[in-house]
């Protein structure tokens, strides 16, 4: 089987680049060794190739275009990828019912761009109240992003998510407990406290979004109540697996393979 494995572009993978072409990396050795044909490009160089299956972490509009062209089996699919954006995202979990924040609360809210994945630290916002809210959103206007979701701030344990595929794969993690983090924004949720909750219902919660979504490699971020209760704040297409590289890269091979 010919495989290519298209990387992300930096601006795309913000404090993330090396961990990101790492695990796309670790997942075509394994393919390698079982005797799949790999190539990997940058997404900035894509047309051309006639592949079997396409692994792509793009992001590019012009990349999706050109996916959605190929005759040829793509994961994530261009689609998938497109519905990770904010505004789609969101019009998806409110769909199915997933558990969200609410839009209002009594302790700040987050301002996140909607027409795209956050590729800096202004395009995810903290803000303790209205009038710091009304401000962030001005200054987000002034970059020409009009498109923005607002929700209010849940306060519990924040947990990291990563998935691959219906039943593959799973795992969760506490960034306070490692610190590894992309722009600060963990700390606001303070160390985690490990509060117990039902993590067979988070899982079935990730799962169902990653399919209405329609992506098969995918990550996020949870919020844990100390009742137990969750709400889902992110869901992406295709992390770094930084935590859990080796295992997920298992996971993804075995799902291209099959």
């Amino acid at each position: 089987m010919k495989v290519l494995a298209i990387t992300r572009a930096e601006r795309y993978s913000p404090h993330s680049v090396d961990k990101d072409r790492a695990i796309l990396e670790a997942v075509t050795h394994r393919l390698l060794d079982k005797g799949c044909e790999v190539s990997i490009i940058g997404e900035d160089v894509v047309g051309g190739l006639a592949p079997d299956l396409i692994l792509t972490m793009g992001r590019r509009p012009e990349t999706l275009a050109w996916l959605k062209t190929v005759d040829a089996e793509v994961i994530n699919s261009p689609e998938g990828v497109e519905n990770c954006t904010r505004s789609r995202l969101q019009t998806i979990m409110e769909r199915i019912g997933t558990p969200m924040p609410p839009k209002e609360g009594a302790e700040g809210y987050w301002l996140k761009r909607g027409d795209a994945v956050a590729q800096e630290r202004g395009d995810v916002v903290f803000a303790p109240d209205n009038e710091e809210l009304e401000a962030a959103v001005r200054r987000m206007q002034q970059r020409g992003i009009t498109d923005y979701q607002v929700s209010a701030h849940v306060v519990g344990d924040l947990v990291k998510f990563y998935g691959v595929g219906q039943g593959r794969f799973f795992r969760y993690f506490y960034p306070t407990d490692d610190g590894e983090t992309k722009f600060g924004d963990e700390s606001k949720n303070g160390t985690a406290h490990h509060y117990p909750f039902q993590k067979e219902h988070l899982r079935q919660e990730v799962e169902r979004l990653a399919e209405a979504v329609g992506v098969s490699i995918y990550g996020g971020d949870a919020i844990i109540r100390a009742d137990g209760s969750f709400c889902l704040i992110d869901f992406n297409d295709w992390p770094s697996f930084s935590r859990c590289r080796e295992e997920a890269a298992e996971a993804i091979a075995a799902l291209v393979i099959n």
